[in-house]
């Protein structure tokens, strides 16, 4: 009963003494201590005196207590509860912008320094929630943001390395030669606006996954020196091929040499850039006709050729409703691309692409299967032109969906997207509409 009325006279409205404070502070009841923490008209000599209390529940009300002062942030900041320390990690956090190692005032020193001492936590949540918070501000404390880059942890380093604002060309270089944990080069790779010195750091690595996200981030500047050499070096790296034929402002040169050694997806890719010059773009042609004029006709009893035709694999006559819905569910959220079309081609899922053509098309199902059924080039060229598809996957929907020969598919002449003039492709969709009435 006693407790229950010291309870109750703790949450009444009306200010608390001095004295009546202080005795409460020291009160067995650890109820009754957290109660007097949590007040905010407590004055702040009581809620320092708190920071000390032996109950970690006590501690962590202080905590979310806005009128505990500053002195008291850098006991909580070395607390030995963890719960304590995470919530002084986001507190102390917001309190970062405009601090420096040389505060004069003793109350943004204090905060500074807790701050220094919850970016050394032994405790991983503790480290990620200041790089988390940190992240984007501007005016964070550069050691504070130079130290939890370089973390060993990479869900503490990494938000830092890829957004942070306050690390510089040389902080970035310095990191990258210190040897750092793995995954954090490949987390430089992708910011924003890389300049070209840390651009050759990183292509100067034995890295192929940061190179990888290297070449794919359009905003990075690479020399066409450092280019040329990564094109080199790529023959046998395959994860770097498709985001070097993708590369904007490909090197002179280089789109035929990537033309030579890349899958057979990817030169559809090379074929159907806008920004080579004529010249440029026959040599990439005469090299994809001389890579497939070099391909063998006939297989070894060892395997099949995955670009021809299967004997064994039975055609589609149908798309269940199941994967209608699926495809139907992507197109709704505008989810469904060429991207993805590709993605199914190349697992094989011949049903999940059909149905992406009838809905891509505007076509009804019957006129789509049947131009698949009758394996004819011009017809699902016409089917893909309907569905406003670029002609780097028109290849391969004529290898991979209707089972074309190799040597029978169709390619579009040098400046044209399709092989076909839109009369004929017109044509070709008039007939498979007369064949599914």
């Amino acid at each position: 009963m006693v407790i229950k009325k010291i309870l109750q006279g703790l949450k009444k409205d009306k200010a608390m003494t001095y004295e009546r404070a202080k005795e409460l502070a020291q009160h067995k009841d650890v109820v009754v201590r957290r109660e007097l923490a949590e007040r905010e008209d407590v004055k702040p000599e009581i809620l320092y005196f708190l920071a000390e209390d032996e109950a970690p529940e006590v501690r962590r009300a202080l905590v979310a207590n806005k009128a505990t002062p500053r002195h008291a942030d850098l006991l909580l900041a070395e607390d030995d509860d963890q719960e304590v320390r995470v919530g002084m990690a986001e507190k102390i956090a917001l309190l970062a912008p405009g601090l420096s190692a040389d505060e004069q005032d003793a109350i943004r020193k204090i905060t500074y320094e807790a701050l220094q001492v919850l970016a050394r936590d032994q405790i991983i949540k503790v480290r990620q929630i200041l790089s988390e918070t940190l992240k984007d501000i501007a005016d964070a404390p550069p050691e504070v943001i130079f130290q939890l880059a370089q973390d060993a942890e990479l869900v503490v380093s990494s938000p830092i390395l890829e957004f942070s604002p306050v690390l510089s060309a040389d902080d970035l270089l310095d990191i990258i030669s210190s040897d750092p944990i793995s995954g954090a080069l490949g987390t430089i790779s992708r910011r924003q606006d890389l300049g070209t010195a840390v651009t050759d750091a990183i292509s100067a690595s034995d890295d192929q996954n940061a190179i990888a996200e290297l070449l794919g981030n359009d905003s990075a500047q690479i020399r066409e020196e450092t280019l040329n050499n990564l094109i080199d070096r790529a023959v046998d790296v395959e994860s770097w091929h498709k985001p070097l034929v993708r590369r904007p402002q490909l090197p002179a040169g280089a789109a035929g040499r990537l033309a030579r050694f890349v899958a057979d997806n990817m030169l559809d890719i090379l074929t159907a850039r806008k920004d080579l010059d004529a010249k440029t773009a026959q040599e990439v042609r005469n090299i994809v006709k001389r890579r497939l004029d070099e391909e063998p006709e006939e297989t070894s009893d060892e395997g099949n050729d995955e670009d021809e035709v299967d004997d064994d694999d039975e055609d589609i006559e149908s798309i269940s409703a199941k994967k209608m819905k699926e495809v139907r569910k992507l197109f709704a959220g505008g989810r469904l691309n060429q991207d993805r079309l590709n993605e199914a081609l190349q697992a094989g899922d011949r049903e999940f692409s059909a149905a992406a053509l009838v809905l891509m098309s505007g076509l009804e199902e019957k006129v789509i299967m049947n131009g698949i059924s009758m394996r004819s080039a011009k017809a699902i060229i016409a089917i893909a032109w309907k569905a406003k598809l670029e002609p780097w996957i028109v290849e391969q929907l004529q290898l991979r969906l209707c089972k074309i020969p190799r040597k029978d598919v169709l390619s579009p002449p040098v400046g044209k997207d399709y092989a076909m003039d839109e009369d004929e492709m017109t044509w070709q969709i008039n007939l498979l509409k007369d064949l599914a009435k």
